[in-house]
């Protein structure tokens, strides 16, 4: 999957996210709800080839992602968040 797809699908699962439930109100919170949706993807990740899906491990990774995009627009303060945004495979390594 090209990474700008990537991008698009969990920038729209953090707008659905965002829109239905009320922003991270503390670090703990923050890294709960990242936890959370990064055991159901090793659940998924780790069951058996029969029971495995393709698509749940995407839908997934895309909210583990949506997820860390909400920690660092919520909980991140100054600076951090302030950074430009990277576009395509930029690493940011021109400092």
């Amino acid at each position: 999957m090209p990474v700008e797809d990537a991008m698009a699908l969990i920038y729209a699962e953090y707008l659905r996210a965002s829109a239905k439930y009320p922003g991270f109100n503390s670090l703990h919170e923050g890294i709960a709800v990242m936890e959370e949706e990064f055991i159901e993807l090793r659940t998924e990740v780790f069951a058996s080839h029969s029971l495995r899906s393709h698509e749940r491990m995407r839908k997934e990774a895309v909210q583990v992602g949506a997820m860390a995009l909400r920690f660092l627009i919520d909980l991140c303060p100054g600076e951090v968040c302030q950074q430009p945004v990277l576009t395509g495979l930029d690493t940011g390594s021109e400092k």
